[in-house]
């Protein structure tokens, strides 16, 4: 039952990414990935909200184990992976892990931008190879 609710918070998360992004960019235009910005800062909010909240079980407002899949893995997921990025940061940072939280960040970034622009070299060349 976990993976269906997990399932249908990352539809949820997708969907509201998409319209997050373009109700952004048509009131901002495309020159900044606003949209993206603001997915990704309101998912790391959310999952910083969520967190503590299921961690703590004589808490009023802590989800059960299906509700903290539904935000965290499958909202928050599907509506932006950086919110768990953010969070894993964030623990180290609290637990006093400097060197490992600005390493996950400069790592994060910086083999991200790597993969993207291998994934493009790799998308280009295939719609080189499809045209010939």
């Amino acid at each position: 039952m976990t993976y269906l609710w997990i399932a249908l918070g990352s539809a949820i998360g997708g969907v509201g990414r998409y319209w997050c992004t373009v109700l952004v960019s048509e009131r901002f235009g495309d020159a900044f990935p606003w949209g993206t910005l603001l997915v990704n800062v309101t998912g790391s909010f959310i999952i910083g909200v969520v967190a503590p909240l299921s961690g703590s079980l004589d808490h009023p407002w802590t989800p059960g184990p299906e509700a903290r899949a539904f935000i965290m893995v499958g909202f928050c997921g599907g509506y932006t992976t950086f919110s768990a990025f953010s969070l894993q940061t964030l623990q180290l940072l609290r637990d006093g892990q400097w060197v490992p939280a600005v390493g996950n960040v400069v790592l994060s970034v910086a083999v991200c931008l790597i993969a993207v622009w291998l994934g493009y070299l790799a998308g280009t060349g295939l719609n080189h190879v499809r045209a010939s």
